[in-house]
């Protein structure tokens, strides 16, 4: 053995030309000339700037202790451009994905590491397995019993508490909520406040779901707008799809635009395309329920009450016209009846008047045939004594005493001198 080590040719190394040379050989033929694709599992991904991801080999088994690793980074120069993609296409790199990196060799000689830099991503290929990744998904959700399981709950026919899981100042926040401040209804808004994209977002809507399943309200909105399929990514996630799942209060979604459809959506009790469409929808089961139970029901009071107050004016009315076609012919019997009484009256004062004229006349003649006046021409005279009452007989005066004597023409004073008779 030793007479083989020192009878070689080759020259003793020292690390560093070691690693040159192994540099050298392996960008000949694996460099940055050179770039292969790679095909590889992702165990562990780390972004600072630039991105560093260890690939372990995707064909072998995962309990392998000794499973191939490559150490494969993308520097940020490359990696940015490459992740606005990615987020575009609602890709994010996660542990368990199946990745096709594009590169080349490198080796960083002062840790003995051989590395990967990354220049290309498959996007395409990560698309598939995303796509395949959320078709199992929800394939999983189904045979647990879990797909419909939001729909079988009960949504009260009144759903004027309304538990909102969103961003604040966001436009789909301020399009849903809209809706339902703008209807004349009186909504009653609970809001737990959550991110809605990003890796932080999940856990923070899964907490917010069971928080509002607690707090008695009668429904659960979701609220997202639009945005990359990298922004609804979280939508996608399983821990909110069992969180949807296992609430006991209808959960309803209002995410992205028209077109999207997240794993939530496919859970929930009730999907909308925007959360304007959202709001619009609890809007209109609120008013179905007030025009079938309050406006319909008050419009046929109203019209009983309608038809009862014009049968009530037409029998007023009725009996208007029949108290004063009673009241007129009333009167005008009155009036014949005055008219006659009058003429009576008239006749019968005409008669009287006559009557009493014949009565007076022949009183008349009567008084005139006694009237002392014509006994005072016919040399008749009346006596008076001094308190001029008449004189009667002799008995009526004394001697002496004076008298007045009228007659036709006049009257004088005279004295009794003497009187004869029998009362003299």
């Amino acid at each position: 053995m030793d007479s083989d080590y020192t009878t070689s040719t080759d020259a003793i190394l020292e690390v560093g030309e070691f690693y040159e040379l192994l540099t050298a050989q392996l960008e000949s033929a694996y460099g940055r000339r050179h770039p292969r694709w790679v095909r590889g599992e992702v165990s562990k991904v780390y972004e600072k700037t630039h991105l560093y991801v260890d690939l372990v080999d995707a064909g072998s088994s995962a309990s392998d202790s000794k499973r191939p690793v490559l150490n494969a980074h993308c520097w940020a120069s490359a990696w940015n451009p490459l992740k606005r993609k990615l987020a575009q296409d609602g890709v994010t790199l996660q542990p368990g994905m199946i990745v096709n990196f594009f590169g080349y060799v490198d080796v960083y000689a002062p840790q003995g590491r051989i590395g990967f830099t990354v220049t290309e991503v498959d996007v395409a290929g990560l698309l598939g397995d995303v796509a395949r990744r959320r078709l199992e998904l929800i394939a999983r959700l189904r045979g647990e019993d879990l797909f419909d399981a939001n729909r079988r709950t009960i949504l009260s026919p009144v759903p004027l508490r309304v538990g909102l899981v969103a961003s604040p100042q966001t436009e789909g926040y301020s399009d849903f909520t809209g809706q339902l401040l703008d209807s004349g209804y009186g909504f009653q808004i609970l809001l737990v406040k959550t991110a809605v994209q990003g890796e932080a977002a999940p856990p923070q809507i899964v907490a917010a779901i069971e928080a509002l399943d607690g707090a008695d309200v009668d429904v659960i909105c979701l609220v997202r707008g639009g945005g990359s399929r990298g922004d609804l990514s979280c939508f996608d996630d399983e821990r909110v799809a069992r969180a949807i799942a296992a609430s006991s209060t209808p959960v309803f979604t209002g995410i992205g635009h028209t077109g999207d459809e997240s794993v939530a959506d496919l859970v929930a009790h009730t999907r909308a395309i925007t959360p304007t469409k959202l709001g619009e929808e609890i809007v209109s089961v609120v008013r179905y329920w007030y025009q079938s139970n309050v406006r319909y029901p008050a419009q046929r009071v109203l019209s009983a009450t309608e038809a009862v107050f014009d049968e009530a004016t037409e029998y007023v009315a009725e009996r208007r016209r029949t108290m004063i076609f009673a009241v007129r012919d009333r009167l005008r019997a009155e009036q014949r009846h005055l008219l006659a009484t009058r003429e009576r009256l008239v006749i019968q004062s005409r008669h009287l008047l006559a009557t009493a004229t014949q009565m007076l006349a022949s009183d008349r003649q009567l008084l005139s045939a006694y009237d002392p006046k014509r006994r005072l021409a016919q040399g008749w005279s009346i006596v008076t004594n001094a308190e001029g009452v008449v004189v009667r007989s002799v008995g009526d005066v004394r001697v002496d005493e004076s008298v007045r004597v009228a007659v036709s023409d006049g009257s004088f004073a005279a004295t009794v001198n003497e009187k004869n008779g029998a009362s003299s």
